[in-house]
């Protein structure tokens, strides 16, 4: 039982240490619900329910609403839907 219980504490330390250093580094456009440093001080004073609210809502994704946009589809890209309209220039007579 006591291994257990090292094994479990052993855990929620590595847990902790990986949420507290991941709230640290992480860019504060990408945390939600509260502010960065109050999800610090959640990680140090609650360890293992402080880090399982980093993980599930404060940590936000890397691709979520906020981001930079990555690759869209062509229907989405309105400079590809803009450069549509245009007609090509044309060469002269082709034949």
């Amino acid at each position: 039982m006591t291994r257990v219980l090292i094994v479990l504490a052993a855990l929620a330390v590595a847990l902790m240490v990986f949420c507290l250093v991941d709230a640290i580094l992480i860019d504060r456009f990408r945390v939600r619900g509260v502010p960065k440093g109050l999800w610090i001080v959640l990680i140090l004073i609650l360890p293992v329910v402080g880090s399982i609210l980093w993980l599930t809502v404060g940590r936000g994704r890397k691709n979520g609403p906020g981001s930079k946009r990555g690759s869209v589809a062509p229907d989405d890209d309105i400079d590809f839907l803009r450069g549509l309209n245009t007609d090509p220039p044309s060469d002269g007579p082709r034949g």
